[in-house]
């Protein structure tokens, strides 16, 4: 049984805000309409619906709005679109086709030529041309005032709602977001001046969204951000801070709703490095890692069949192994097996009718969680399959390279040892031991010249040697070595972890340290006056309550949001979840302009000093 809609998180609180704000608002008793959706707006339905929860609020047929369509002048059609496009350059997807979220299924979208607005436009460009009988607009985000009285001037007697409904996000899982701009990644590092315009655009289109998260979570945090070495967060902490403050402002009077006791903190990719291109072997980073995994779907083979299976979070043993490390996701699958095949035995030795009924009752649902275990299983053992001949032993040289010491605590005295074998091993292909050639310069914090050109050289990767050097853009050391000192981590050498996976990514120090207000003020700066339970220092005026009393305000339902400019890694995802359970009175949520695998985030960083027309962005799935 999948988890129930109150257990998903913000993809819950997603769906009962479109479910108040849109359908409520126009659904009139036994009427029937057309559902009109562009690209984002049918991946963010996709999100947190199925066909059936639409059908339930009186949706009939879901189209996409950029094809050409019979009209249907006896019915009225719900527009819920994006107003303007997020992207400098707009995109074509023909992605969506999410096998098991039927209304991205009922729409695959062809190559967009036109806006959403242009296309609401032209279904309503004259009244004897009219494609449906009237227009319930409601746009995702702001809709400029110049598009507003375009759509006033042409068709406002067609139209009987316009609204903006504010939510501009994916809500990827129950506590993660994206904002599906993978584009963002290429205009906020690339070092080309002439994308200058291309990064304020699209710098201004994530504050937007950012706002509308909030927004979701009835949340006006304290904003605040990483400080070096770069200041794309610093620029978009800046501009959230402005944009919600005008966002909180009420009525005439233009009173400004006050912090709630919530912090928002963004952070620039380059803070941790290892994560993106270490291998991760808890089981959902590993699968995404090793396995041609698209749209979340996989695909194996059962019984000389081909299969295909969606990896979502109505899926409840997904949920529940996700985030183990793939040795316990062995041990328990077919432990799980064993049990449910015990007791449908227990159950068919009874021959009572009652017994015989019960056993008929319960078959699907026997049938069901044991398809999920094969499913589960058949991923598990295709990752060991990638995992063993090759990427076991690559684990124990990453590890040694990341944390500087061996599984016996001992300090690596020459990372070029460790990193040697890795290079000369013929069994690795390339993206591998360019993961282990940047593990070695992020150990020694950056490298000479003429030894980056040596290890390029000597693994004969001249061709990709961008997916080294370019990290620098990132504010990443790489040539020449850096004077500063690496930050320092949390001592975890008593906190009980697999030999090949002791590496711990930097995302859960700052989760647990901000919770604690331990984050350094100077370091991690706030854009205004931070809410009092968030002060940063621990320090607890006279007017504030004394504390021991710290926690209480905790439990009024603190969030801490979290969004990274340039991609998360799935590791990092699972640190949310897991600070979360350690700290229940403080619920973390965190977001990303896109969700990152390490050879895409690779031949991403490969593409920062190429010219744009020469770059494809590929969206979320």
């Amino acid at each position: 049984m999948a988890p129930p809609a109150t257990e998903r998180g913000l993809k819950s609180v997603v769906w009962q805000k479109i479910k108040a704000t849109v359908f409520d608002d126009c659904k009139k008793e036994g009427e029937w309409k057309i559902m009109l959706l562009d690209e984002f707006t049918t991946k963010l339905l996709a999100s947190c619906c199925k066909m059936t929860d639409l059908l339930a609020e009186g949706i009939t047929v879901v189209e996409n709005i950029y094809k050409n369509r019979e009209p249907v002048r006896q019915m009225k059609a719900l527009y819920f679109i994006s107003p303007t496009s997020k992207d400098p350059q707009q995109q074509t997807s023909n992605e969506l086709t999410k096998e098991s979220v039927d209304i991205s299924k009922w729409i695959k979208l062809p190559e967009r030529k036109f806006s959403s607005v242009d296309c609401f436009l032209r279904d309503f460009a004259s009244k004897s041309e009219n494609k449906y009988k009237a227009a319930y607009i409601y746009f995702t985000d702001f809709c400029p005032d110049s598009l507003f009285n375009k759509i006033k001037a042409s068709c406002s007697k067609s139209i009987r709602r316009c609204k903006e409904i504010n939510i501009s996000f994916i809500p990827l899982e129950s506590q993660v977001y994206t904002l599906d701009v993978p584009d963002a990644f290429y205009y906020c590092y690339s070092p080309d001046p002439s994308n200058a315009n291309g990064k304020d655009a699209i710098m201004e289109a994530m504050a937007e969204q950012i706002v509308t998260v909030c927004a979701t979570l009835d949340e006006n945090p304290g904003v605040r951000y990483k400080s070096k070495p770069l200041d794309n967060a610093s620029k978009l902490a800046q501009l959230v801070e402005k944009k919600l403050e005008n966002y909180y402002k009420i009525d005439e009077k233009s009173q400004i709703k006050g912090k709630t006791h919530s912090q928002l903190i963004i952070i620039d990719r380059g803070f941790d490095p290892v994560s993106t291109v270490l291998h991760e072997l808890t089981f959902q980073a590993m699968a995404y890692d090793l396995l041609p995994i698209e749209n979340d779907t996989y695909k194996y083979k059962t019984d000389g069949k081909e299969k295909e299976a969606i990896l979502e979070e109505d899926d409840d043993l997904w949920v529940r192994i996700r985030h183990r490390h793939i040795a316990v996701v062995l041990e328990e699958i077919p432990k799980l097996m064993k049990e449910i095949s015990s007791t449908k035995k227990a159950t068919e030795g009874k021959t009572s009718l009652s017994a015989l009924a019960q056993l008929m009752k319960k078959m699907p649902h026997f049938r069901k969680q044991i398809t999920k275990q094969v499913v589960h299983l058949n991923l598990a053992e295709d990752c060991m399959s990638k995992f063993k001949p090759n990427i076991e032993k690559l684990c124990k040289s990453e590890q040694d390279l990341a944390l500087g010491t061996d599984a016996e605590g001992q300090k690596v005295k020459d990372s070029m040892r460790v990193l040697l074998p890795v290079l000369l091993n013929k069994s690795h292909d390339n993206y591998d031991k360019i993961r282990a050639i940047l593990l070695y310069i992020f150990s020694i914090n950056g490298t000479t010249e003429e030894n980056l050109d040596r290890l390029i050289q000597n693994v004969k990767i001249e061709n990709e040697s961008d997916m080294i050097r370019n990290w620098s853009y990132l504010g990443v050391p790489i040539v020449p070595p850096s004077q500063q000192s690496k930050p320092l981590r949390k001592d975890r050498s008593t906190e009980e972890t697999f030999q090949l996976s002791r590496w711990t990514p930097f995302i859960k120090d700052i989760l647990e340290d901000a919770i604690d207000n331990r984050l350094d003020s100077k370091e991690w700066p706030y854009c205004s006056q931070c809410p009092a339970v968030w002060n940063g220092s621990g320090a607890v005026s006279a007017r504030q309550k004394p504390r021991t009393n710290y926690l209480e305000d905790r439990k009024n339902g603190s969030k801490l949001i979290i969004f990274v400019i340039g991609g998360i890694t799935y590791s990092e995802m699972r640190c949310a979840y897991e600070v979360s359970q350690a700290h229940k009175s403080c619920e973390v949520i965190i977001g990303s302009t896109h969700v990152l695998t390490p050879r895409k985030l690779l031949d991403d960083i490969k593409m920062l000093n190429k010219p744009k027309d020469k770059v494809s962005f590929t969206k979320d799935e």
